[in-house]
């Protein structure tokens, strides 16, 4: 009775322009990411790209929350707009993370599979930001939010296993050689597969929301 009801309701539409903004953005940090792992003598100018749009999306959040406190009626569960941005923020978060890494041991040649991962999150964020137009009708669009909720699964479970075969072949080129490249070599390795980690958490933030409203 309380969905059928809240359905005639006026609801606050900017909320979707403001995760569209946020999406767009982490879209631009993951693309200042990939530039930082390609390496060379403008990396820390990518580095600081990452940095301002890590600022720009904590920016968007916050007008999230203080839209959410202000809107009498919103389009979903205000608990579920808090996740689905707090989510949504981490993994920029975490690609600020990386970046800060990068600079922290002035790192300038990056492993293959650092260059792929950084791909992968490309097409994470790309994916996320098809998913959050979709939300705006749920129903006729559960197919295809549940489509992109799946794939995001995968493209965390692929870098998963480049995680994997990176540690590997760290160990193997430095086990006779410089410990602290290994060290470094790791550090890296697990800020971006944190990434990945926070995006997988924005796919079950949707999957969550879908399911509350169908």
């Amino acid at each position: 009775m309380m969905r059928w009801f809240r359905a005639f309701l006026p609801r606050e539409e900017r909320f979707f322009e403001l995760f569209d903004r946020h999406a767009q953005t982490v879209i631009q940090g993951a693309i200042a990411l990939q530039g930082v792992l390609n390496g060379g003598e403008e990396t820390p100018v990518f580095c600081q790209r990452v940095n301002q749009f890590e600022n720009d999306a904590d920016n968007i959040t916050r007008e999230v929350l203080t839209a959410v406190r202000r809107t009498f009626i919103t389009p979903f569960d205000r608990g579920d707009i808090k996740n689905l941005i707090t989510s949504m923020d981490d993994a920029i978060d975490q690609m600020q993370q990386t970046a800060k890494a990068v600079m922290l041991f002035e790192v300038r040649a990056f492993e293959p599979p650092m260059r792929e991962i950084g791909a992968l999150l490309i097409e994470c964020a790309n994916l996320v930001g098809r998913a959050l137009p979709l939300m705006q009708s749920i129903g006729p669009n559960v197919a295809m939010l549940t489509a992109i909720t799946e794939e995001l699964g995968k493209l965390e479970g692929r870098v998963d296993d480049l995680h994997d075969i990176g540690l590997k072949e760290l160990f193997l080129k430095h086990r006779e050689g410089n410990a602290m490249d290994f060290i470094v070599g790791v550090e890296i390795y697990d800020h971006l597969e944190k990434v990945a980690d926070r995006f997988d958490d924005v796919a079950n933030e949707i999957n969550s929301i879908v399911i509350e409203q169908v």
